[in-house]
């Protein structure tokens, strides 16, 4: 057990750059990736055809984009992975800062594509979503700041780490996009709690969070309506979830046969927001819980790596990053089965977005370089470089 948990080969110095990495690589996890990637392509054969139809183009023309971007991500992800921590913690402040400058832009020259939120942007015909890439960057830089707190000196980390949490939350809040707000806010509680926060603070923090979602609720129309479509007992079979819910009801447990469904003729946003319900109603209950079980998988083996992690930065930017990608999965299938609001957040690696599946490559990338075998060194010896 220990030895799937941690890797037995230790790291031999000297060795090259390709056979130090496989070794020390957390194997399972990048083919519980690829398993989810592959899953996704399976779905978007399905799933994507409606809508390639209804805008005249060719019947699998965004599967086929949707490959490509996810090749671009899977490349993107295998060599991030092969990179040092130091470089690591380089490209997630630099990719930080450049997607909150893009954030602050899109007020501007943002488009919202009849949502309801200003969350893209389009350069040259092709949108992508700059809260996408903020995400992994935002675990990066609050990791940094939260390490450099723990050091005899180290200047006021936790204070940088929280005005960063805040300023994020409010411009995402603003576009208005409570869903990714939620997100961002989760990821920092993880990595405060991490790093050694009282639980009285976090537990204030919550409760913070619970007052702005009381504010948002009477200052926008846009929080307001999804709300009170959630607490409405009645479901109207007309909306995106009416559809999604009769979709799951009628796959039950080995569903209805691929390509037999019907949902995805009338969900907007079938191979996107809603692609779990797409799985459910043509593969069953068995295709849902075979993705909940990758999705487990990957962030269960990546906190167990961490847990033997004696190296600040990395324990906690892997708690964070692995805990976002749990919980992002979990919001969307939530929302399919109504168990929580609307969100309008994808499913990692397996809904159609060459944002989101380039941003999950990076993220993923940069979650398995944090969790490859390391020698940690003597305890001693890292407590006498700690004073």
């Amino acid at each position: 057990m220990t030895e799937m948990v941690f890797g037995t080969a230790p790291v031999r110095a000297g060795d090259p750059i390709l056979p130090r990495w496989w070794r020390t690589l957390d194997k399972w996890s990048l083919g519980c990736v690829l398993g989810l990637f592959s899953i996704g392509i399976l779905l978007g054969l399905a799933a994507s055809v409606p809508l390639a139809e209804k805008n005249h183009l060719p019947r699998f023309y965004y599967v086929q984009r949707q490959a490509f971007f996810g090749v671009m991500a899977l490349v993107t992800m295998l060599v991030i992975s092969m990179l040092p921590l130091r470089q690591i913690r380089r490209i997630g402040v630099l990719g930080f800062a450049a997607a909150f400058v893009l954030i602050l832009l899109l007020p501007f020259i943002g488009e919202d594509y009849g949502k309801g939120a200003t969350r893209w942007l389009s350069v040259a015909g092709i949108s992508m979503q700059p809260s996408e890439f903020l995400k992994p960057g935002f675990v990066a830089i609050c990791a940094w700041f939260l390490a450099a707190a723990q050091m005899a000196g180290g200047p006021p980390g936790r204070l940088y780490s929280f005005v960063t949490a805040m300023a994020v939350v409010v411009l995402l809040a603003l576009q208005p996009d409570f869903g990714q707000a939620s997100l961002v806010l989760f990821s920092w509680l993880v990595m405060y709690f991490v790093a050694g926060a009282p639980m009285l603070l976090l537990m204030g923090v919550a409760g913070l969070a619970v007052m702005g979602g009381v504010f948002a609720y009477g200052a926008s129309e846009h929080f307001a309506r999804r709300i009170n479509g959630f607490l409405n007992p009645e479901i109207d079979p007309r909306t995106q979830i009416g559809y999604a819910t009769k979709a799951i009801q009628d796959g039950g447990f080995f569903g209805v046969g691929v390509g037999e469904g019907s949902v995805k003729w009338s969900l907007p946003d079938a191979h996107t927001d809603f692609i779990i319900a797409v799985a459910a109603e043509e593969y069953g209950t068995v295709m849902v819980l075979l993705v909940i079980a990758l999705y487990c998988t990957i962030v269960v083996r990546s906190l167990l790596r961490l847990l033997r992690e004696r190296d600040p930065f990395t324990r906690i930017a892997g708690a964070g990053l692995a805990c976002a990608f749990g919980v992002q999965a979990l919001i969307n299938m939530g929302v399919a089965v109504r168990l929580l609001p609307a969100k309008g957040m994808t499913l990692p690696f397996v809904s159609y977005g060459g944002s989101s599946v380039i941003a999950s490559g990076i993220a993923a990338g940069m979650l398995l370089a944090l969790t490859r075998t390391r020698p940690q060194g003597e305890l001693a010896e890292i407590l006498r470089r700690g004073r």
